[in-house]
């Protein structure tokens, strides 16, 4: 565990507001190389497109074990700190989460407050900030500070009245700072009004999602932000770019 204790500090410690670390958001070892090469210093996998890559639905239509399959060939390829999305945790304990993201050479998560298993419900906010707390239990029990990124797809859902809607996602991101977290990513796109209340009002680092042939790294550090993946949105692009090629040989 000492090699991965090692990777979780130095990714934690990547974490700067208004100087964010950048995290391709990669779903193989061709990924991961193809970002590593490229200098990054460490590299999210994100469950869309993994789930994508191997042609199953986002939103746990891949199971915890499909994931890890892929994560450790990711692992394997890239000697880099890695997080990993693990949706809204499979229905698994948090015990069982962490041991198998260690096993797999994750020394980061991002978990989500919608329950895929369970229509979609999005967990109350005391629920989720319990899961965030039982999560930093079992990775502290296993010796690794394994960096928590806790969602709240508040946004991307429109759930509730949008009047107050960042104010219930900076309450609800509060009970997950204080349950363990250490960083908080209200998911979805924001004006600049809005990521500015975000960065201000939260007591840690922010994680933003960056387009990566439209946002840039200068002006997301503007806002305050700590932290950019790009969901989808690399994998998209390149598609977009392999279609046109392609294209040309009908």
């Amino acid at each position: 565990m000492t090699a991965l204790s090692a990777k979780a500090t130095t990714l934690l410690e990547l974490h700067k507001p208004g100087d964010p670390v950048i995290l391709p958001t990669v779903w193989d070892a061709w990924s991961g190389n193809l970002a590593a090469e490229a200098g990054f210093s460490a590299l999210t996998i994100g469950s869309h497109p993994v789930a994508d890559s191997v042609g199953k639905a986002d939103n746990e239509g891949m199971d915890y074990q499909d994931l890890l399959t892929r994560v450790k060939q990711i692992t394997s390829a890239v000697d880099l700190p890695i997080s990993v999305d693990i949706e809204s945790g499979y229905g698994l304990s948090a015990a069982q989460l962490i041991e198998g993201l260690l096993d797999a050479g994750g020394v980061g998560l991002n978990i989500e407050d919608t329950v895929h298993s369970e229509g979609g419900r999005l967990r109350d906010a005391q629920e989720h900030a319990d899961l965030v707390g039982e999560l930093r239990k079992a990775a502290d029990a296993a010796g690794v500070h394994v960096v928590v990124n806790a969602r709240t797809d508040l946004f991307i859902k429109q759930n509730g009245d949008e009047a107050d809607r960042v104010d219930r996602a900076i309450a609800r991101l509060k009970l997950a700072a204080d349950a363990g977290a250490d960083v908080l990513y209200p998911v979805g796109r924001h004006d600049d009004e809005t990521q500015r209340r975000l960065t201000s009002e939260l007591p840690l680092p922010i994680n933003a999602i960056g387009l990566p042939d439209q946002d840039d790294k200068a002006a997301l550090a503007a806002l305050g932000v700590g932290r950019v993946s790009f969901g989808p949105f690399f994998q998209k692009v390149l598609a977009g770019h392999a279609t046109e090629l392609l294209a040309r040989w009908k």
